[in-house]
C-alpha cells in the first residue's frame, strides 16, 4: 500500500515540476545538450526555444479558432491573448522561445510577404510614399533632438527615441544605440526606448485601423499612414491586414521603405557623433537586414512570374502562421507596469514624436497620394 502511494506522490511530484517549466515558475534546468552528443543537429537549439515556441504557437492556434468564429481580427486575438501571459516572459525556460518567435519567426513571416507581392503594385503608389518617408523619418529625430532638451532629457536621448518613433522601433533603438556616444546612461535610456516604443506601437496597432476608418481612408491610403507610422514591423502588418489583404501589403511595402532608411541614419548619427565626441561612436555598424533582402528577391521573383500560383499561396499561407505566432510573442513581452514606471518626460516626448510623424503621413496621404 505504501509503495503505491510514494509512486502515485512521485508521479504527481513529477507532473507538477513539467507544469512548473511551462508557466516561468522556478525549477532545475535541464541539462544543456553537449556538442557531439546530439541525435540530430540542432538538437540543443530545439531544445533551447521548444517552450516559448510551442505557448507562442499554441496562441496563434487558439487565436485563429477565435477569429473564425467571431469574425474578429486574429492578429488583435494573438497580441491580446499573448498579452495575457505576459508573466512568461519574466523568467524561464520559455524566454528563448518567446524571443525566437518575436524576431526569427517574425522576420521570416515578413520575407515571404514578398511573394504576394509585384514591381506593378509597388510603382502603382507612386513616388509619394518614398518622399513621405523620408521627409518624416528625418524629421522625426530632428524634432527628438529638439525637444529633448527642452524637457530636461539628454539630447542623445531625443536622438535615439526619434529614431525608434520614426525607423523601425526596437530594432532601431539597438542600432542606433550601437553607435551613439557611452555613457552611464546609456543602457538605461536604450531600455526605456524599446519598452515605450513597443508599447506605442501596440496602441497603434489597436487604434490606428479605428482612425483610417474614421477618416474614410480607402485602402491604399490607408496601407500608406499604417506602414508609415506605427513603429514596430510587425505591428504594421497586424494593423494592415486587419483592414484588408491589399491595405496589409501597401502597409508592409511602405513600413520595409522606413526599415531600409536604417542604415543610412544609423551611418549618419555615427558619422556626427564621431566628429561631435572622437571616438564616441564604438559599437559595432550594423548589418543589412537579411529579411529585407528576402523579401525584395521574392518580390523580384513574383513580378518576373517565375513563381508559381501553388508556391505563392503556400509561401503566403506560412507567411499568415509565422506572423500571428509573432504577434503572440511580441504580446509576451509587451508590459505597461514598466511603461508606468519610467517617469513621464521620456513617455510624453515619444508621445510627440509618435503624433509628429503621424500627422506629417497623414497630411501628404490627404493632400498629395
Amino acid at each position: 500500500m505504501h509503495s503505491d502511494l510514494d509512486t502515485d506522490a512521485a508521479a504527481a511530484r513529477a507532473l507538477f515540476q513539467s507544469l512548473e517549466g511551462m508557466e516561468g515558475l522556478s525549477r532545475p534546468e535541464p541539462a544543456p545538450v553537449q556538442k557531439g552528443k546530439e541525435r540530430f543537429p540542432g538538437q540543443a537549439a530545439l531544445v533551447k526555444l521548444y517552450p516559448g515556441v510551442l505557448v507562442a504557437g499554441t496562441i496563434a492556434l487558439a487565436s485563429t479558432w477565435l477569429a473564425q468564429h467571431y469574425g474578429a481580427p486574429v492578429m488583435l486575438f494573438a497580441l491580446l491573448l499573448g498579452m495575457t501571459f505576459h508573466f512568461l516572459h519574466q523568467e524561464g525556460r520559455c524566454i528563448p522561445g518567446i524571443e525566437f518567435s518575436s524576431k526569427a519567426i517574425l522576420r521570416f513571416g515578413v520575407a515571404l510577404l514578398g511573394a504576394r507581392i509585384t514591381a506593378g503594385q509597388i510603382l502603382s503608389l507612386g513616388i509619394t510614399p518614398i518622399v513621405t518617408v523620408v521627409i518624416a523619418v528625418v524629421s522625426t529625430i530632428l524634432l527628438g533632438a529638439f525637444l529633448s532638451k527642452r524637457l530636461g532629457l539628454r539630447q542623445g536621448f531625443g536622438v535615439l527615441s526619434g529614431g525608434a518613433v520614426g525607423i523601425c522601433g526596437a530594432s532601431a533603438a539597438l542600432a542606433i544605440a550601437s553607435v551613439l556616444p557611452r555613457d552611464k546612461h546609456g543602457e538605461r535610456d536604450t531600455i526605456l526606448t524599446v519598452v515605450v516604443v513597443t508599447a506605442l506601437s501596440t496602441i497603434a496597432m489597436i487604434t490606428y485601423p479605428l482612425l483610417t476608418a474614421a477618416l474614410h481612408l480607402d485602402q491604399t491610403k490607408a496601407g500608406v499612414f499604417l506602414g508609415g507610422t506605427i513603429h514596430d514591423v510587425a505591428q504594421v502588418v497586424g494593423a494592415g491586414y486587419m483592414i484588408s489583404p491589399h491595405t496589409g501589403d501597401v502597409a508592409t511595402y511602405v513600413k520595409l521603405l522606413r526599415v531600409s532608411m536604417l542604415l543610412p541614419v544609423v551611418f549618419a548619427i555615427a558619422f556626427l557623433a564621431a566628429r561631435m565626441l572622437p571616438g564616441g561612436s564604438g559599437g559595432a555598424k550594423p548589418q543589412l537586414p537579411l529579411f529585407l533582402v528576402a523579401f525584395a528577391a521574392l518580390v523580384a521573383v513574383n513580378s518576373l512570374g517565375w513563381l508559381p500560383k501553388a508556391g505563392a499561396d503556400a509561401a503566403t499561407e506560412v507567411s499568415r502562421w509565422c506572423l500571428v505566432t509573432a504577434i503572440a510573442g511580441l504580446g509576451m513581452k509587451t508590459s505597461f507596469k514598466d511603461v508606468m514606471t519610467a517617469g513621464w518626460r521620456p513617455v510624453v516626448l515619444m508621445v510627440v514624436e509618435t503624433a509628429w510623424i503621424a500627422g506629417v503621413v497623414l497630411v501628404a496621404v490627404e493632400w498629395f497620394l
